[in-house]
């Protein structure tokens, strides 16, 4: 079935529902229709889109997109994609999909470890990929990288406590840092 059919069919059944066409793919633009609109494309009869083989974040900046490839393995059909959005970067939030694909788990999971989307209703969410007390979400757009060459105190410790020997230099630059309240940031054009 086309997206513009997919589409003509989802505004039949939810005439308050927010949706359009973008990049052939179909946008729910209220986020709060989404798990009605998913369990419609799931359970319909002749969509059955009945598998979710990727969801992924996205940072446009201005808000963040949550893109789903949904597949009917029963009719060995074609994928649909399916976008929402959140417009808001202290605190995205996003329904979860894991009550209707129990395989969306990690994949939320990942999302919300590179993009800081809080997927709710998730039984599980936390880091996938990143350790427990990392600062920050990788693969947002505003997101500072630390600086490489500059160890911070933390740094020079775990170093230590393995028996590599850290120069002077360093552990006094890390300990400027540190007396400073300062990160080991890498900013465009600074220098370092």
């Amino acid at each position: 079935m086309k997206t513009e059919e997919i589409l003509a069919l989802i505004q039949k059944e939810f005439q308050d529902v927010k949706v359009r066409i973008v990049r052939e793919s179909i946008l729910i633009e209220n986020k709060e229709q989404l798990l009605p609109v998913v369990y419609f494309l799931k359970k319909h009869s002749s969509l059955c889109l009945d598998y979710v083989s990727s969801v992924t974040g996205v940072d446009y900046i201005s808000y963040f997109e949550v893109i789903y490839h949904l597949f009917s393995m029963t009719n060995k059909d074609s994928a649909l994609i399916l976008r929402v959005r959140t417009k808001d970067r202290e605190n995205p939030t996003i329904p979860s999909l894991t009550k209707i694909y129990r395989g969306a788990e990690y994949q939320e999971r990942e999302a919300f470890d590179m993009y800081g989307i809080r997927f709710t209703g998730h039984p599980d969410l936390r880091r996938l990929f990143m350790w427990e007390g990392f600062e920050g979400f990788p693969m947002r757009k505003d997101y500072e990288q630390e600086d490489s060459d500059i160890l911070e105190t933390e740094d020079v410790e775990w170093l230590q406590a393995r028996g590599v020997q850290v120069p002077e230099a360093m552990k006094q630059k890390a300990e400027e840092l540190y007396q400073k309240n300062e990160r080991a940031i890498s900013r465009p054009g600074s220098g370092q």
